[in-house]
């Protein structure tokens, strides 16, 4: 595995201080944007908008899904000038790192700008290691075109942010079948996205289409920080024991509003002395103020003592 550190030199640091400035400006809520057509097929769904400019071609929505269409007005025109700034100010970045003739698959990158002279090609995962850095940058340049194999993936860790990764590609970009991909997208021609292909980004055409396949597209938007809060729900569950039957069993609770399952399984197989048994936990919902309690009481003769496994 290959790993590549940021801020290694000066030019590091200067590289990645103009990244800082990288904005996509109108164009961060589009997902998909082409210059002549967008064709789909399937049931492609775009977790934003979809923008055409200066084309007015755009097919298989429905049964595609998006929030809303521009196809050649102002804001199709603005979101379309904000692309092109950002692909010059991504082409012009001094590189940190060439990776020209190396396949990105099995790479462990840090933040920098890398570059490829020609074509590049990812086969397999490569991961983006933030390092604790929620701003941590990622800037790929191409010269040519971007490939990737069959049911690649570009995978974050450590903090790590999709709305901070940016592919520039010299001419088109190709994502090959299930492909995870991460980040924006902009290519000077034309992006495939074949069958199953998913983005946390957006696909950006600047002078020709984009065609989509029965795909998942998630516009990032500018980098925010989230906040957890807590909820307070209760949930009890009572474990019932049969006399004639070997077999102690307990429901299981669901806890709205987040659909967390707790769940007792008690399990014996002879019945001679009287156990009385209760079991209890508390779970809190990260994503709420509740506090979630869960209760199994089993009365049985038993053999052989039993053993309760608890889940939620």
């Amino acid at each position: 595995m290959l790993f590549f550190s940021s801020f290694v030199c000066g030019l590091a640091l200067a590289a990645l201080a103009d990244a800082q400035a990288i904005n996509l400006g109108t164009a961060s809520p589009y997902g998909v944007f082409a210059a002549s057509t967008i064709t789909n097929t399937g049931l492609t769904v775009i977790g934003g908008k979809i923008g055409l400019s200066p084309g007015t071609s755009i097919t298989g929505f429905p049964p595609g899904i998006a929030s809303a269409q521009d196809i050649g007005n102002t804001a199709a025109t603005t979101a379309k000038g904000d692309i092109a700034a950002a692909y010059s100010a991504l082409a012009s970045l001094a590189p940190t790192a060439d990776l020209t003739g190396q396949d990105l698959g099995g790479m462990t990158l840090g933040s920098g700008v890398y570059k490829f002279s020609s074509s590049g090609f990812l086969t397999g995962t490569l991961t983006l290691d933030g390092q604790g850095n929620p701003d941590a940058l990622f800037v790929f340049q191409f010269g040519s075109t971007l490939i990737t194999a069959s049911n690649s993936a570009v995978v974050l860790i450590n903090g790590a942010q999709a709305c901070n990764v940016y592919w520039q590609v010299g001419s088109s970009a190709t994502l090959g079948t299930g492909t995870a991909f991460t980040g924006y997208v902009l290519a000077t021609a034309s992006i495939t996205a074949t069958t199953g292909v998913s983005v946390n980004g957006g696909l950006y055409a600047m002078t020709a289409a984009v065609t989509l396949d029965t795909n998942a597209v998630n516009p990032q938007g500018n980098c925010v920080g989230t906040v957890a809060t807590s909820i307070t729900d209760t949930s009890t569950t009572s474990a019932t024991v049969s006399p004639t039957v070997n077999t102690i069993s307990a429901t299981s609770a669901t806890v709205s509003p987040t659909a967390n399952t707790v769940s007792t399984t008690l399990s014996t197989s002879e019945i001679v002395p009287t156990v009385t048994s209760t079991v209890t936990s508390t779970v809190t919902d990260p994503a709420s103020t509740t506090t979630i309690t869960a209760t199994a009481s089993a009365t049985g003769k038993l053999l052989w003592t039993y053993q309760i496994p608890f889940r939620y």
